[in-house]
């Protein structure tokens, strides 16, 4: 995408509503590898970016916004979980705030065989939770967004959302790597699943 391009399409996002519409599954550009950010959105436009994802992500509300959700096709993502559940549930979930960050052109891989499942969801896929089993830990190298580099290991929940966010720019969804059988109205999941593992979940739907 050339940057005239992209200051455009960013211009037009800007200039609309706020928060920003989230695209939904069903939009070609969220089964597309989004393209490297090369930086060359203006510094002022690239910071009402990331200030206006930031904004929008916490207003859905998620824990994480990868740029082709709101409809641009570049490897950019926000992340920041306030978390806030009750301890047990977050001692079993390995789950802690996350402070805000930005991630440009994020990668990242398995530090080892450890894996977890758990029930999660997607601001593009609206009204559904599905148990998806992902790396434990992951190893993420990214630039933030003074082109300092990130190359760092990633724990716990905090891997799960690296990884979900990290997986939107390659154009896949978290539906691809979940247990099929797991997938639950979000109602269901609230009355039904939202314990600390999907361990009864997966006995009484079978995955």
């Amino acid at each position: 995408m050339s940057g005239v391009l992209l200051i455009d399409q960013v211009q037009k996002l800007l200039a609309g509503p706020r928060p920003l519409p989230i695209v939904s599954a069903g939009h070609p550009v969220l089964r597309h590898r989004a393209e490297p950010y090369d930086f060359s959105l203006p510094s002022d436009l690239f910071a009402e970016l990331i200030v206006a994802m930031r904004e929008s992500m916490l207003a859905a509300p998620g824990v994480g916004l990868a740029s082709p959700q709101i409809g641009l096709g570049v490897q950019l993502a926000v992340i920041e979980d306030l978390a806030g559940l009750p301890a047990e549930v977050a001692q079993i979930r390995d789950r802690v705030p996350v402070p805000f960050r930005v991630l440009v052109n994020p990668s990242y891989t398995p530090v080892d065989d450890g894996v977890a499942a758990f029930y999660e969801g997607c601001l593009s896929v609206p009204g559904y939770q599905a148990v998806v089993e992902r790396p434990s830990a992951v190893r993420l190298r990214a630039l933030d967004e003074s082109r300092t580099a990130i190359d760092e290991v990633v724990t716990g929940w905090a891997a799960r959302i690296v990884a979900h966010e990290t997986d939107h720019l390659a154009g896949i969804l978290y539906l691809d790597k979940a247990f099929t059988r797991s997938l639950a109205g979000t109602q269901e999941y609230l009355t039904r699943w939202a314990g600390p593992t999907p361990q009864d979940a997966r006995v009484a739907l079978g995955f």
